[in-house]
Formats: structure tokens, C-alpha cells, sequence
């Protein structure tokens, strides 16, 4: 899968996609593969470093996606 990473707070040239292992759900959970995600203001301000609660990076931004169930851990 790719991804999407800020690794570091900062302007939107701080972001960087790479490739990873697809994960693998465990018990109770999902995994979703996502065709789309929207970027939105309180992205950028999570990335920037400008929002009141700051993410511990590594961090994926981003909190709208749209796409399938890809894989179900036991007990779904």
C-alpha cells in the first residue's frame, strides 16, 4: 500500500508517500483500502504544527476517506 507520512511539522513539503506493507487486521477489527481522502483545513493546520492538540509524528493526516472493507480480522 502507499501512504502518506508527515514525519516532521511544517509546511505541506514536509509530506512524503511511501510504500508500506498492506497491515493486517486483528481480532474485532477491519481493514479499509482507501480509493479517496479528502484534505481539509484542519489537516493542514495538524501538519503545519498550528492546531491546539499536537500529533505525535510519524503521523497520517487526514480523518474523511471513502473506499471498501479490504480485509476482516476474526470475530466480524
Amino acid at each position: 500500500m502507499r501512504q502518506v507520512l508527515c514525519r516532521e511539522l511544517g509546511p505541506p513539503e514536509v509530506l512524503v508517500v511511501e510504500e508500506a506493507p498492506d497491515l493486517v487486521p486483528g481480532a474485532g477489527q477491519v481493514r479499509l483500502d482507501v480509493d479517496a481522502a479528502g484534505v481539509n483545513y484542519v489537516d493542514a493546520l495538524f501538519v503545519s504544527g498550528s492546531y491546539q492538540i499536537k500529533p505525535p509524528v510519524p503521523f497520517t493526516p487526514g480523518s474523511e476517506v471513502a473506499g471498501v472493507i479490504g480485509a476482516v480480522g476474526e470475530g466480524v
